[in-house]
């Protein structure tokens, strides 16, 4: 029996990857988003294909968009990615929270009040700030993000705890930290993966971070989502997402070394990131262990390809590279 999904913020990045994913299972999907530029989609879906996605345009802190448009879709299935970014947050905290905040609490009230049986929905590694010499962080870490946006993942949380105990509604809140591939062209951590589009068609680009992360390869973050989507335990649960970590050099000497030419055009600099250099994503492995990760190098050399094939269509988006000449 097909599932009708709803994927909200479906123009970002995770949320372009999830409705091609979907729609490689033979589901239907409906994509909600405020926004009408479907280009991460189109990066990533052939014509026919994108011609079959059902497209809602509303507003996550509306209640009657939001219901109205899980309503009108029969959706069965939701995934809530929908979100302002560290970057946009820090330049306009209350609009970051009315998005992030009061976005999701009518997520987990649609939820509650229609009847479904769970959601997915996006936290992120930034409810920790910086560990220092400590062990990766586990669900068991006490929560201390550096950012507003971290503070509102936190509060999501929290909220979906009260939802499952006075409402009974089930949900995971996954915490990526630094994901990469096709399509991740904004946001704190987009560096590494605007260096891969830069190198594809010869120009120089400058990380503005350095250090240690955990990067995650887009295409299996939705993966993740769908899974928690679909299934697992009841009640209100929260998993780190661990893929690989790795110094930002050590990436961009991958990338140098996939792409012709590209040799000593990366760089990064400034300071690491405000976030953990590692998490441990043990919890998530034992309750989705049909949930696979691809090697980092792996990963690298997919979405170089899928630059340099976009790339070779004219069908590559330079608009991330513009300030960075």
């Amino acid at each position: 029996m097909k599932n009708t999904w709803m994927v909200t913020g479906a123009l970002g990045c995770i949320g372009a990857w999830a409705i091609r994913l979907i729609g490689e299972r033979g589901d239907e999907v409906v994509g909600f988003d405020i926004g009408e530029n479907r280009r991460r989609v189109a990066d990533l879906l052939e014509p026919d294909d994108l011609e079959k996605v059902r497209w809602v345009r509303g507003d996550i802190t509306s209640a009657t968009d939001l219901r109205e448009a899980i309503e009108g879709a029969g959706a069965n299935r939701l995934v809530h990615l929908a979100g302002l970014q560290v970057p946009f947050c820090a330049a306009n905290p209350v609009q970051g929270a009315e998005v992030n905040v009061v976005g999701t609490l009518r997520v987990f009230e649609a939820v509650r009040d229609l009847g479904l049986d769970r959601v997915a929905y996006a936290s992120s590694a930034a409810v920790f700030g910086p560990q220092g010499d400590g062990p990766p962080p586990d669900e068991t870490t006490p929560t201390n993000p550096a950012t507003v946006y971290g503070a509102y993942k936190v509060a999501n949380e929290s909220c979906a705890g009260v939802f499952a105990r006075d409402h009974g509604v089930s949900s995971a809140g996954l915490r990526p930290l630094t994901v990469f591939g096709v399509g991740r062209d904004q946001g704190l951590t987009s560096g590494p993966t605007r260096a891969m589009k830069a190198a594809v068609v010869g120009r120089g680009f400058e990380v503005p971070f350095q250090g240690r992360t955990d990067f995650l390869l887009a295409r299996d973050c939705a993966a993740a989502f769908l899974a928690a989507a679909e299934g697992g335990p009841k009640g209100a649960r929260v998993y780190n997402l661990h893929g690989s970590s790795a110094e930002v050099r050590e990436i961009l000497d991958l990338v140098e070394a996939e792409v012709s030419g590209a040799q000593g055009t990366l760089t990064c600099g400034g300071d690491p990131l405000p976030l953990p250099e590692e998490l441990d994503g043990a919890a998530f492995r034992r309750d989705y262990p049909e949930v696979k990760f691809a090697p980092l190098e792996a990963g690298i050399t997919e979405t170089v390809h899928a630059f340099q094939a976009l790339r070779d269509e004219s069908r590559l988006s330079l608009h991330d590279l513009v300030a960075d000449g």
